[in-house]
């Protein structure tokens, strides 16, 4: 399929280090595209390029056929993003949060309340809509985000280490939760250093250390094509490097 997302040798520079050096890859239309790898490789770095925090220092990146740097506005309102730190208001109630998102957006009242529910809903938080933010477990406070992060009903979701400091439980029930978002049609983008997210989530990921993309693939291709068990084991057979939890 058409890819809704191309990068060419694409790279970010801070002085002398080389956090992103010189990767390709393409999102096709309703994949979940992941980048797997630890902490410091370069995932968010990508992330901050794709969503125009960040310009490169080098390559292209196109999103949607248009150039980031040049249309960038118009790309932004095509995204969804949830960055590894929520971004909430936690004194107000999630209802007033989705208020604020939709404002920036410009939508009215009635497409937010219309939208909000649905998103609440579907994310396991309406009955819980109405209380501060600050009351909601660590779980709550990442749907909450996602919630946000669809308001604008985005054709790609942006998702940095979705469920980094969440309990096994909530980390299965967003992975849940996104498998659903996916199959109503968004495409989703997400950066993880957990092997078995990427293994749940993933039609196609690479693998990325140390700013440069070491495999490609999907995941049981990978793991098939290293002779290995699971993709832990094809990151220790690259690497080095045990990222067991």
């Amino acid at each position: 399929m058409h890819p809704i997302l191309t990068a060419k040798n694409l790279s970010r520079h801070f002085n002398s280090l080389k956090a992103v050096d010189g990767i390709g890859f393409s999102v096709a239309k309703g994949e979940c595209f992941g980048f797997l790898g630890p902490n410091g490789a370069g995932k968010t770095t990508t992330i901050k390029m794709i969503y125009g925090v960040l310009p490169p220092s080098g390559g292209e990146l196109h999103i949607f056929d248009l150039p980031v740097q040049e249309r960038l506005r118009e790309i932004k309102r095509r995204l969804g993003v949830v960055m590894q730190k929520d971004i909430l208001e936690e004194t107000v109630s999630a209802w007033d949060n989705m208020l604020m998102q939709g404002r920036y957006y410009g939508f009215d009242k009635k497409y937010i309340h219309e939208r909000g529910k649905y998103l609440l809903e579907m994310l396991a938080l309406l009955d819980r809509a109405d209380e501060p933010v600050f009351h909601y477990s660590g779980g709550m406070k990442r749907r909450l985000s996602i919630a946000k992060g669809l308001l604008n009903e985005p054709e790609l979701l942006l998702l940095d280490e979705p469920t980094t400091g969440l309990d096994p439980q909530a980390r299965h029930l967003l992975w849940a939760k996104l498998g659903e978002i996916k199959k109503k049609g968004t495409s989703i983008l997400l950066t993880t250093h957990y092997m078995h997210e990427a293994e749940f989530l993933c039609d196609r990921l690479v693998v990325i250390d140390h700013g440069k993309i070491i495999a490609e693939g999907t995941p049981k291709g990978l793991v098939e094509k290293y002779g290995c068990k699971n993709l832990e084991e094809v990151f220790l057979e690259l690497t080095g490097r045990d990222l067991r939890e």
